[in-house]
């Protein structure tokens, strides 16, 4: 459906500035204030782009018995990138431990989003009418902005996380 284009095209834009925040973080070392800023907006902008389209589109796929199962399985990464990201918050940016941990999470990332824009998107699109697409387009953007707003870097070591 072309109008389905709209909503994937918008998240594959934040996928492409959380590509390039990657990138840029990946350049960094130690404890600088350029490593944390980044960190702090990575993790800012991941938080509640999962968010918002756990909101727009996860909710609406689940409905929609054919997209149950890789909808589930995205969310449950979500989930996992996000106890990665807390774990990585718990680290020492100084520590050879917080660059190990860096490349698994940029590496589960990327991997994360490649599945989605391959994948999810292009078998969802199948399954979408007008009026999904006009709710996920009308409900991402208003949700990222109040996710954002309440997202937060969240120092916490996968060992303490909470089931």
């Amino acid at each position: 459906m072309a109008d389905a284009a709209d909503i994937f095209d918008r998240l594959k834009q934040d996928h492409d500035k959380h590509r390039e925040l990657l990138d840029k973080l990946a350049e960094t070392h130690g404890e600088t204030d350029e490593r944390k800023e980044l960190f702090e907006k990575f993790t800012l902008e991941v938080k509640s782009h999962a968010s918002a389209e756990e909101q727009a589109l996860y909710s609406t796929m689940l409905r929609k018995p054919p997209t149950t199962d890789e909808t589930r399985h995205s969310v449950a990464e979500h989930h996992e990138l996000e106890e990665a990201m807390n774990d990585l918050a718990a680290t020492d940016m100084s520590s050879s431990a917080w660059m190990a941990k860096f490349k698994q999470l940029d590496h589960d990332y990327r991997h994360h989003i490649e599945e989605e824009e391959d994948d999810h998107f292009p078998d969802f699109a199948k399954h979408l009418t007008a009026e999904d697409t006009r709710y996920m387009r009308e409900v991402f953007d208003r949700r990222k902005e109040d996710e954002y707003d309440d997202a937060e870097v969240t120092p916490e070591a996968k060992d303490d996380a909470k089931e």
